[in-house]
């Protein structure tokens, strides 16, 4: 049986793009010490390897209770789920193959993150500066590009004498995966977009139905 071309280049996507985020995220916790950084190409300095892990979502937001990392990791899971469920959908509705590939792009990238929350808390457990577990592992970040920083003037405004940084967040292929998805979504394929939601609209009393027959 001949493989379906859209599955083919979904998953491709996807173990593609996990493999080498998780490769990366190994090499930089075995080989770095947290905090570390170094140039990648020299003399440039405004693109860097910085380690840091982050404990909670996207730009450090975390739940700040006991239970909050294992709730934002179970987020994840059902967001991850959804989404597996709407690359089904677009192969099985013909949708265009450049959608199907940036959504999974978006899954990958949620892949990868979920990876770390789940397991590295274990893995990694002699390596960590944390108490972890399971659900409780923190996402390594490592690229970071900080373009542009000075200090306003004393006589500035507001923020006076404040320093300003720009690209100031920290990180890592998965999170480049999400935003690359995203990205092209938003700038080719809001069409399919719209078309995708009207399709989910005429599911529902379809998947009601089956329900109540069941």
């Amino acid at each position: 049986m001949a493989i379906n071309k859209k599955v083919f280049y979904s998953v491709s996507i996807i173990f593609i793009t996990l493999f080498l985020d998780q490769l990366l995220k190994y090499w930089v916790k075995t080989n770095m010490y947290l905090g570390q950084e170094f140039n990648l190409i020299e003399p440039i300095n405004w693109a860097k390897f910085h380690f840091v892990e982050n404990n909670g979502i996207a730009f450090g937001l975390e739940l700040g209770f006991p239970a909050g990392k294992i709730i934002l990791t179970s987020f994840r899971l059902i967001l991850a789920g959804v989404i597996v469920y709407l690359i089904s959908f677009l192969i099985k509705k013909q949708y265009k193959l450049g959608f199907i590939i940036a959504v999974s792009l978006v899954f990958a990238g949620a892949l990868g993150n979920i990876i770390d929350s789940i397991f590295y808390g274990v893995i990694f457990d002699e390596r960590n500066l944390y108490n972890g577990g399971w659900f409780e592992g923190r996402v390594v970040d490592m690229f970071y590009f900080p373009l542009v920083s000075f200090t306003f003037p004393q006589n500035f405004p507001f923020v006076g004498g404040n320093d300003f940084l720009f690209f100031r967040p920290v990180f890592n292929l998965a999170d480049t995966s999400i935003s690359v998805g995203f990205l092209i979504i938003i700038l080719f394929f809001r069409k399919s977009l719209n078309q995708l939601s009207k399709d989910l609209d005429k599911k529902k009393p379809e998947v009601g139905k089956e329900l109540a027959e069941n």
